[in-house]
């Protein structure tokens, strides 16, 4: 059976404060209480810096047996080094990341706006992961990774598009895998919108689809000003499960 994992791009924001997380609450226990509202979360703190072994441990250890974790891939690979020579950084980035074991569901890849499209390199990229037997999603900032021939690579190796709602052209995208991966971060791209009803309603269709497509479907809310990511995505839930 398919299945549908509702988060938000990360649970450690200050704003969340009174807002999401209890008054009191020590920062130490907001994955605690995260995790027993989400079965998952998509962590970003690893597209800027890989957190220590030490953290990763936690992590695993102070979560459900059925929470997972998305993880945004380092920026040394997609960012600076823009795929070329990634052997290194992807070892280092998995030798932590593994620590979750089967907690860990995808890593999501993304491309900054002014990296064009690049075969060769992409080709090789996917080949380097596939030992790693994980689930990728990759996030294009440019219009011209959006093509036929990235479609069919994906395809072969079981990867997908990350949609989102911002840049609009990345919203409804070929579906490549056995996965659908979708990122809400506010309208433009601002982090601070809080979804409308109607605009959840329209969600909650499109996964309804998807998984009547045999597709598992993620989908995280990154608009975490003033805790509305959570806010929204407990609405997604309850219309979902309402729906059954």
């Amino acid at each position: 059976m398919p299945e549908v994992y509702i988060g938000c791009s990360g649970f450690s924001y200050y704003g969340w404060r009174k807002r999401f997380y209890t008054e009191g609450l020590l920062q130490k226990e907001w994955l605690n209480y995260y995790s027993s509202v989400f079965s998952t979360v998509e962590l970003n703190v690893t597209f800027y810096r890989l957190p220590s072994k030490t953290t990763f441990k936690r992590y695993f250890s102070q979560t459900p047996p059925n929470f997972s974790f998305a993880l945004k891939g380092s920026r040394l690979i997609t960012h600076l080094k823009r795929l070329a020579d990634p052997e290194e950084p992807i070892r280092a980035f998995f030798e932590s990341a593994l620590i979750l074991e089967d907690k860990l569901k995808v890593v999501l890849w993304q491309f900054p706006p002014g990296f064009k499209v690049d075969t060769e390199r992409f080709i090789n990229f996917l080949k380097l992961l596939s030992p790693y037997k994980k689930r990728y999603a990759f996030e294009f900032r440019n219009k011209s990774w959006i093509n036929d021939e990235i479609v069919e690579i994906l395809r072969q190796f079981n990867a997908a598009f990350c949609m989102a709602d911002w840049p609009d052209f990345i919203d409804d995208l070929s579906l490549t895998s056995d996965f659908v991966y979708i990122r809400r971060h506010g309208h433009e791209g601002n982090y601070a919108t809080c979804y409308t009803f109607n605009e959840i309603s329209k969600d909650a269709e499109r996964i309804k689809m998807y998984l009547q497509n045999g597709k598992d479907v993620f989908i995280f809310f990154n608009n975490d000003a003033y805790a509305y990511a959570p806010k929204n995505a407990l609405q997604l839930i309850s219309l979902l499960r309402n729906s059954t």
